[in-house]
């Protein structure tokens, strides 16, 4: 791959669209692998501002021609033929380096040799108003410190050309006064145009430098929020260090795919993941409109939780509705051909838990604690297409909630636990009829 393959060919649209275009072509000149994408374009406008001098400096050779100064002429003549070789140089060498300083010392000492030539600051219109383009394009391509020696640099010729201007202008071109002016009025338009190309350059450039910035933002943003829960997110990014908290209260729910692990054993990788894909992306949309926390995925188990990272009076309500949704998005699901063998076992405990964010490399929020590992059980000990929950949780939703008693289970870990079974919302209550006393 050459180093024109590093650019992109997407670029803005409109006159600074067109303007990055040109440039990318110019720096396929003197490209080589491994050039990065801004140094490619500093080097292609460069050799932009180089052409179009070449152009502009035909007015000067045309001008001193006509007005029988073959000596002046010849400055800016050489400059042109000087330019163009070097164009066609480095597109041979890619030597970019040599045609970057060859262009230095042009505009350095080719406008003070033509100003001593025509006679001093007055006669040559300020010729060396040129020369102010070298520390300028200096900084642009070699940066602060690399652009020093060249700012001296002009400030010296500057000096030495004010001390022997007197001397020069004893014998000044004989050029009409209506030309002297015409032509200084060229070198500060030259100039300025030139020095405004540049900068709106890099104007330009900071400006997609920022919107690239503002997109990859963004984007990272949005991977963190995948990770993590956006209060978790940004308290990480504004602080280091560990990132715990004990909550008294949170409601925890585990969701099993019953017999996954065999039935995985005969599906196509794809196939698998596909599954796994459709019912957790169903997952994740009932959990968005919960306003509950998914926490991580296990193979083909699914965590979520509520109370956690933000605390709430409703989060057992929270997951009780989760917990409903996700079986009938997953009995939908069933229903449709080929998914009929899908079956889900789900647990809810609610109780004290420890939350926090461990890992560096890749991040996790996390959840510990008596109550996690309940949950844990109920789901593994449940019945498949039901949700089992402890009697705290049934305690705390009956009323609000149906949940009828499954009975006594021997919870590995725990023992013999009284469970229930979440059936739905309670039905609504039938107030007495206005006119019985």
């Amino acid at each position: 791959m050459g180093a024109a393959d590093v650019l992109p060919t997407p670029v803005p649209g409109g006159p600074g669209g067109a303007v990055l275009r040109l440039l990318e072509r110019l720096s396929a000149l003197g490209a080589r692998p491994g050039d990065s994408r801004d140094a490619m374009l500093r080097q292609g406008m460069l050799i932009l501002a180089s052409l179009l001098i070449v152009l502009l400096s035909c007015v000067w050779v045309v001008i001193y021609l006509a007005h029988g100064d073959p000596r002046s002429a010849a400055i800016p003549a050489l400059y042109q033929v000087v330019t163009v070789a070097g164009v066609v140089v480095l597109a041979r060498t890619r030597r970019f380096g040599v045609f970057r300083t060859t262009q230095l010392l042009m505009f350095l000492v080719l406008p003070a040799l033509l100003q001593a030539s025509l006679g001093g600051f007055v006669a040559s219109s300020g010729m060396v108003l040129w020369s102010t383009f070298v520390p300028l394009a200096a900084l642009a391509l070699l940066g602060v410190r690399g652009s020093l020696a060249w700012l001296v640099a002009v400030f010296a010729e500057l000096v030495l050309l004010a001390a022997i201007d007197p001397s020069l202008a004893r014998h000044p071109a004989i050029l009409p006064t209506g030309l002297v002016v015409t032509l200084f009025v060229l070198n500060v338009i030259g100039v300025t145009v030139s020095a405004y190309v540049m900068l709106g350059y890099f104007v330009e450039q900071r400006e997609l430098a920022r919107l690239a910035l503002e997109g990859e933002q963004e984007r990272s943003q949005r991977l963190l929020l995948n990770v993590l829960p956006e209060p978790i997110a940004e308290r990480l990014k504004q602080r280091t260090g560990v990132i715990a908290e004990q909550y008294d209260d949170v409601s925890v729910l585990f969701a099993d795919l019953v017999g996954f692990t065999e039935r995985s054993q005969i599906m196509a990788p794809d196939e698998l993941v596909a599954v796994l894909d459709r019912v957790f992306s169903a997952f994740d949309r009932v959990a968005d409109a919960e306003g509950v926390e998914k926490i991580k995925t296990i193979g083909d188990a699914y965590m979520l939780a509520a109370g956690v990272p933000d605390r709430r009076p409703d989060h057992l309500e929270a997951v009780a509705r989760a917990g409903l949704a996700m079986r009938a998005e997953l009995a939908a699901i069933a229903r449709e051909p080929g998914y009929g063998w899908l079956a889900v076992r789900i647990g809810i405990d609610t109780g004290p838990a420890v939350a926090g964010v461990i890992g560096r490399r890749r991040f996790i929020y996390d959840l510990w604690g008596d109550t996690v590992n309940t949950a844990s059980r109920m789901e593994s000990h449940g019945l498949p297409g039901e949700i089992q929950v402890t009697e705290r949780v049934a305690d705390a939703l009956r009323g609000t909630f149906s949940v009828r008693r499954r009975g006594t289970v021997v919870v590995k870990g725990k023992g013999p636990m009284t469970t229930y079974l979440l059936d739905g919302p309670a039905p609504p209550s039938r107030a007495p009829d206005a006119g019985r006393p």
